[in-house]
Formats: structure tokens, C-alpha cells, sequence
């Protein structure tokens, strides 16, 4: 079996975008490594923050809307996105937090010491301490020390109302094992090892209502495989399981499928490259507005319509 080897990339709603720039650079220490289009909308942005060469398994997207309304949890989405640091860094980071007027609360999650944030539009973020064999690379344009910086992603939380269909479509189909089923109202799920870069932790309400998209709310969640023989490969196993799911799409950076699992969660499955450096070098990752081939003769009414984002706006504020 082809397999699934981690989370490529969480894709969220945002309001305004400088805001959404200002909290991911200035607080969370990641690089703008990608400004583009929403390829179904190219009157709003995709930004996407990563780590210094946006590699997979590090990666952040929004689609800013500066007038969209709050969004509203519910069952059948991704309720908290949860990135790695390195172990012994929780106080560093409470620090910074508190430098930098962020709320947030301290916790012991699944026996790893947790910090739980909302994001400025009241995404669910954590940062949760553990070793990783997740590649990444350190970011030397921030304030923080490489040691303490962002690693990529621990995992997803995912809130349902029933957890049994789900389970099933990550077990038998996406080859996830179950880690930890102690307990009815949350079991956590890995790819491989139970390690950070690809967990999957599902909460049980079966109280709640829909979501409402939103401002803070997350699109839909990625999932890695290496390159596109293993795509095709997942393709027919989603296929196979009878669950609708749509031709393989070229994204640019990367090829991926889309399907809804039985829970409501939309999933994304995404290749591993050809990455972002493919229309831009290494040094100028996010620096001018890329667009899809196709919006390319409205570049001019597109830029129009944008906000203006600066150069100087992709370096951290001092």
C-alpha cells in the first residue's frame, strides 16, 4: 500500500490579511512562502506560511476575507490545528506570549506539555512539545532562536458527533492505527509511530450542530503522500470505499485529491512537491503575487482588488 505519511497542510478562513500576516510572521515566527490566488475566487488571497522552504508537513493556507463574519464550531471539521516544538520550549514560548499580549493556557496534553491559542481570528491553535523525525528548515529572519522554533505540525483534533465511520475511512482506507481508544468521547489515531507530523485526535460531541465557515475556521485539512503514483494509488482506495472523490488537480506546488469523509471533515490528499520554489527562488518565497495561468491576463484587475502586502511586511516587527 501507497501510503499516507503525515499532515501536508491545514487550509483556513481568515479576515483581514495584513492581521492574518501580522500573528503568523510576528508571533508564531513562520514565513510567507507563497501569495496567490484562491484558485476558485481570485478576487481574495492564499497565503500560505511555513517554514523557511515551506516544506511539507509545516504549512499553513488561508483565504482572507477582510469583511467575513466570525466562523461558528460545530461536528464534522478540523477544531484545532496543533504544531511541534522542541522539547523543553514550553516556557520559552509562554514568554513570548506574554511579551507579545497573546492569551493562551498551559496544559498536560496526551502526556506532552501543551500551550492552547486562538490565532486573531479565534482559530484554535497548539503548540505541544515532542521529538520529530518531520524535516524542516529554521527560519534565521525571525526573532526566535532556530531551537525554539516551529518544527511543523503535531497533528489535527477533528470534532464529531459519531466517531465510527471515521475511524474506519482513516483505518482502512488512509492506514492510520489507532493509538489510544481509552476513553468514548476521544481516541487518537497515527500514521506509522505515534510521533508528531501524523496524528489525528477526534473528539466526541454528539450535541453539536454544523459549523458555520468563517473567519477562524478551518476549510478543509491535507494529508501527505510522496509523490503522484502514491496519489493515484489513494485515489482508488477512496474511490474503492465508495466515497466520492475528484479527479487528481494540479495545484502548482503540488497534486491532490479532495474528498468529504462520512464525519463532514473535507479531505485533501497532496504530493510532497514540486514545492514552492517552482516560480519563485529560495531568497524571494512570497515576495510578488503568483497566479495561476489561467488569471494571468486579469493580473492588473486582480492586483486592483487586493490588499497591498510589502516587502517590508513579510520580515517580523522588532
Amino acid at each position: 500500500m501507497k501510503k499516507i505519511t503525515g499532515i501536508h497542510h491545514v487550509t483556513a478562513f481568515a479576515g483581514d490579511p495584513i492581521a492574518n500576516l501580522r500573528f503568523y510572521v510576528d508571533v508564531l515566527g513562520q514565513r510567507l512562502v507563497k501569495r496567490t490566488v484562491n484558485f476558485d475566487d481570485p478576487t481574495t488571497y492564499h497565503l500560505y506560511y511555513a517554514d523557511r522552504l515551506g516544506s511539507p508537513g509545516s504549512t499553513i493556507t488561508f483565504f482572507p476575507h477582510p469583511q467575513a463574519r466570525p466562523a461558528q464550531a460545530g461536528h464534522g471539521e478540523v477544531s484545532r490545528t496543533i504544531y511541534n516544538i522542541p522539547v523543553g520550549t514550553t516556557g520559552a514560548w509562554a514568554a513570548r506570549l506574554d511579551r507579545l499580549g497573546v492569551k493562551y493556557v498551559r496544559d498536560e496534553d496526551w502526556n506532552a506539555p501543551t500551550i492552547k491559542l486562538m490565532d486573531h481570528d479565534g482559530m484554535r491553535l497548539a503548540l505541544r512539545e515532542g521529538e520529530t523525525r518531520v524535516r524542516t528548515e529554521a527560519w534565521d529572519a525571525t526573532d526566535m532562536a532556530a531551537s525554539e522554533q516551529i518544527r511543523g505540525f503535531d497533528g489535527i483534533e477533528i470534532t464529531l458527533r459519531s466517531r465510527d465511520a471515521t475511524m474506519k475511512t482513516l483505518v482502512d482506507v488512509m492506514g492510520f492505527g489507532v493509538v489510544d481508544d481509552g476513553d468514548e468521547h476521544r481516541v487518537r489515531l497515527a500514521v506509522e509511530h505515534d510521533e508528531p507530523g501524523g496524528r489525528v485526535e477526534l473528539v466526541i460531541d454528539p450535541t453539536l450542530s454544523r459549523p458555520r465557515w468563517g473567519a477562524g475556521g478551518v476549510h478543509h485539512v491535507a494529508f501527505r503522500v510522496a509523490d503522484d503514483e502514491a496519489l493515484e494509488a489513494m485515489r482508488d482506495r477512496v474511490a474503492s470505499a465508495g466515497l466520492g472523490v475528484t479527479d487528481v488537480i494540479d495545484r502548482n506546488y503540488f497534486h491532490s485529491i479532495y474528498f468529504r469523509e462520512p464525519g463532514g471533515t473535507l479531505f485533501e490528499i497532496a504530493t510532497d512537491g514540486p514545492g514552492f520554489c517552482v516560480d519563485e527562488s529560495e531568497a524571494e518565497l512570497g515576495t510578488s503575487l503568483r497566479l495561476p495561468s489561467q488569471y494571468e491576463p486579469m493580473r492588473a484587475e486582480i492586483e486592483r482588488g487586493l490588499i497591498g502586502i510589502s516587502r517590508e511586511m513579510l520580515l517580523p516587527r522588532r
